[in-house]
């Protein structure tokens, strides 16, 4: 296709957001000229589904739950008055607690304030308050954001050693919905032994994120944690962060919490029109329905030209993956639903996998997220040139559009989404734009985007793990002599589970945890 022909379809499909400062550009993807005029009936079944959902219907219909994750930033179409006002009073709580501790009402035990933050969650958790923190630091930041997102000891143990001293003026926030997810209780534990080493209690220094009655919620309420703040069962995870999961960070860092919710209220408000040509959200589900032929036949490579949104295509992994990753739709049927998202930054993929998406397999599509303005406003007036007349953000522009242009003519694909500024606002407004377009793209497959099976699964597997790992244990502490993981599990009444006998043997010689290995064979260490 000639240039001008690619300038003429790029003027009549671009989707213009005015009111958020977003443009949608999908005229590097090769659909038919009547794409979306065809798809009329589709995305029209996907828009009654969401004001459904948006009303109030069991949007989750194996949890028997509503989703109301849009209610987050316009608690007034909450379907009832309780949670309307409980949403409110959440958000007031949160900027009050937030001032108190920036303004030193709240105070550390042994310190004058609190300068740095924990937050302590895994997934939904931590990855859309890692990707605001990330995104939104300054050097004005109230308090130093940090994050225990896994159940690595040696990672914890990195964070407590990089606080050193700080550990005292360090406050911490831990996450769960339940209060059970293993990860998130290790992380915690963790950090309460390692501020039990340096005599500091955890309670003074502590606040819950957590569900009502929850495992957490009790522990909190139980050693009197400073504060508890709700979640809520129609609230999923990775769709929480306007909840308090998302915001509490966000105000106590000194993010604008109240813009990011104007930004992704303002978004919905876009998104709920049922004219596709103007409603970014519609578009975006079928461009990825087109792209992956409705089965995820393609990979989403996620490439923002913009270092303060590198993680967003890890949290876009987890929205958009966990999301359709199913295997049943609706009805029952195995349909194996999903598609694969990665990603890095520009420029860097030039430099990292460009080669391959230019000249290798093409089983992707690519989408650009690309902010306008490519410096902070107080450092413009220092912004060195770099040749003549050329700065690095032209450079930065230019290899952009260098990118795209040179996968367009290798026949690869491309969505670019241009945001004019990066703030508090575009970015719940970028956010909202995401939610919106996976709970549309569901409808279209016909599945459940609300909750998670496989996860559940995971979940089970590795319990059951533990369990057989205190079997292994209570076997070696009873048999003195001896012996191989395949004898250990004959002896156990196990041998089909060997595989997993002999990683537990490993794990636990490896780290000196009552096991000791010798030419092959374990016993328990005296």
């Amino acid at each position: 296709m000639d240039r001008l022909t690619l300038w003429r379809r790029y003027r009549k499909h671009l989707c213009t957001c005015p009111a958020v400062g977003i443009t949608l550009d999908a005229s590097r993807l090769d659909f038919p000229e009547k794409f979306f005029e065809e798809s009329e009936s589709a995305i029209s079944r996907a828009y009654d589904a969401m004001n459904a959902l948006e009303a109030g219907d069991i949007a989750n219909p194996d949890e028997q739950r509503m989703v109301g994750h849009y209610w987050l930033r316009a608690p007034h179409l909450a379907p009832n008055q309780q949670l309307t006002d409980l949403i409110e009073k959440t958000v007031e709580d949160i900027e009050t607690f937030a001032a108190d501790v920036h303004n030193k009402k709240i105070t550390p035990p042994t310190a004058a304030r609190f300068t740095d933050l924990i937050v302590v969650g895994i997934g939904g958790s931590a990855l859309g308050p890692q990707l605001v923190a990330d995104a939104m630091t300054t050097k004005r930041d109230k308090l130093k954001p940090h994050f225990v997102d896994n159940t690595d000891p040696d990672g914890v143990d990195r964070l407590i050693d990089s606080l050193g001293a700080r550990l005292k003026s360090t406050l911490v926030v831990v996450i769960s919905k339940s209060g059970g997810t293993k990860e998130t209780r290790n992380g915690m534990l963790e950090i309460e032994a390692a501020m039990q080493r340096k005599g500091l209690p955890l309670p003074p220094q502590a606040v819950a994120v957590t569900g009502e009655g929850s495992q957490l919620d009790r522990h909190a309420a139980e050693q009197g944690w400073l504060r508890r703040f709700p979640m809520w069962d129609w609230v999923g995870g990775r769709t929480s962060l306007m909840s308090a999961v998302g915001l509490l960070p966000a105000a106590l860092q000194g993010v604008d919490a109240p813009a990011m919710l104007q930004g992704a209220a303002e978004m919905d408000t876009i998104t709920r029109k049922r004219d596709t040509n103007k409603n970014p959200a519609a578009r975006l589900a079928l461009l990825w329905h087109f792209a992956t032929e409705g089965r995820g036949s393609k990979d989403m490579v996620v490439l923002p030209y913009k270092d303060r949104l590198l993680l967003m295509s890890r949290y876009l992994q987890q929205l958009v993956m966990e999301s359709l990753g199913k295997e049943y739709d609706l009805g029952g049927q195995v349909v194996h639903q999903g598609i694969a998202v990665y990603g890095n930054k520009g420029s860097t993929d030039q430099h990292a996998y460009i080669q391959q998406l230019r000249d290798g397999v093409n089983n992707f599509f690519a989408t650009f997220i690309v902010v306008l303005q490519d410096r902070q406003p107080a450092a413009r007036k220092h912004a060195p040139e770099v040749d003549p007349g050329i700065t690095s953000g032209d450079y930065l522009s230019g290899f952009w559009q260098g990118t795209r242009e040179a996968l367009y003519d290798g026949g690869r694909g491309s969505i670019t989404i241009t945001i004019e500024k990066l703030d508090a606002r575009s970015l719940g407004a970028l956010i909202a734009l995401y939610e919106r377009a996976v709970g549309f793209y569901a409808t279209l497959v016909n599945i459940n985007a609300y909750h998670q099976p496989g996860v559940e699964a995971g979940k089970k597997a590795a319990e059951a793990v533990i369990a057989l790992q205190h079997r292994v244990v209570a076997f070696l502490q009873e048999h003195a002599e001896p012996a191989t993981a395949e004898q250990i599990a004959d002896r156990m009444g196990d041998p089909h589970h060997v595989e997993t006998v002999y990683h537990i043997l490993e794990h636990l010689a490896a780290n000196k945890q009552g096991v000791a290995r010798s030419r092959g064979k374990y016993r328990a260490k005296a």
